[in-house]
């Protein structure tokens, strides 16, 4: 079974709505445009700055046991830097696909097939 791309989220406001890649990858924009920053959201700078977040996540994890790192989730404030992370990071990829013109779900889908016949079971 494959995850769905939907997920329910409460927003600032306090509203549930679902959340949806093209709808995270539409704030992600807007955000953006508000601040002027398209300019700088380049392939380039993106890919860099997707880099440095996942450093900052594999810098949480650098120095634990691997019985550590499976229990990372359970101390709330390790939890927390966990998940801003990534959010950093997948928000960097999507702005990436976004400025890219590729469907992030559509890829990995493609991608799957490929590993599925590379490596058989």
């Amino acid at each position: 079974m494959r995850p769905t791309a939907r997920a329910a989220s409460t927003s600032p406001a306090g509203r549930s709505a679902p959340l949806d890649v093209a709808g995270l990858q539409r704030r992600l924009a807007e955000f953006a445009a508000a601040r002027n920053w398209e300019p700088y959201h380049t392939p380039k700078n993106l890919v860099a700055a997707l880099s440095v977040e996942a450093s900052e996540l594999v810098e949480i994890f650098q120095w634990l046991t691997p019985e550590e790192s499976a229990r990372v989730m359970e101390d709330p404030d390790t939890a927390h830097r966990v998940g801003d992370e990534v959010a950093d990071v997948l928000a960097y990829l999507l702005q990436l696909c976004e400025v890219l013109g590729i469907d992030p779900l559509a890829a990995l889908d493609a991608k799957i097939d490929r590993n599925e016949h590379r490596f058989p079971v």
